[in-house]
């Protein structure tokens, strides 16, 4: 997908987040900042640290597990391992996602279901484990990536809803 297609759907996918309703009632928001092409996220956890949102960014653990840091603005980010941008302030713990109200998740791609698929590091399986069932569970996709199936193990976590560029959230069964 060309850089401008995804800058594109990046917004829709913000707008989208923006406009649910959980998240207008949200006062902590657990997300990720994207990387390499996956659908950019800077404008939302930006347009949410904007409103007054606390918003919780995950930082990579060396067995593969994610910590959680709070966003304080653009520069507050620095370089992680993999790649990655986290949050450079104080580290709240690997409990700290079941604060949140709302947690936006990445995927390759997500069933209708709810099945998750992602890099393969299990990071986030462990994270949303934490998170409970009243909470709402988010990926964003690209258009094509809610599909028929996924593969799915013990160990995997799903979502509850997905955000796509064309059709907005969809909850999941």
């Amino acid at each position: 997908m060309p850089e401008e297609e995804r800058a594109a759907a990046g917004r829709q996918l913000r707008d989208a987040v923006l406009a649910m309703p959980e998240l207008q009632m949200a006062g902590s928001v657990a997300a990720y900042v994207a990387v390499g092409t996956e659908p950019a996220t800077r404008g939302l956890i930006f347009a949410l640290w904007k409103r007054g949102t606390y918003v919780l960014l995950p930082v990579l653990l060396p067995g593969g597990d994610l910590d959680w840091a709070t966003y304080e603005g653009p520069d507050s980010l620095v370089a992680g391992p993999r790649g990655l941008l986290e949050p450079a302030g104080d580290r709240r713990g690997v409990g700290a996602v079941c604060s949140a109200d709302l947690v936006v998740v990445p995927a390759v791609a997500v069933d209708g279901a709810g099945r998750r698929l992602g890099r393969g590091g299990g990071s986030y399986d462990r994270a949303l484990a934490r998170v409970g069932p009243a909470i709402l569970t988010v990926a964003l996709l690209y258009d094509g990536e809610l599909v028929d199936a996924v593969p799915a193990g013990g160990h995997d976590q799903g979502v509850r809803a997905v955000a796509l560029p064309s059709q907005g959230i969809s909850r999941l069964r």
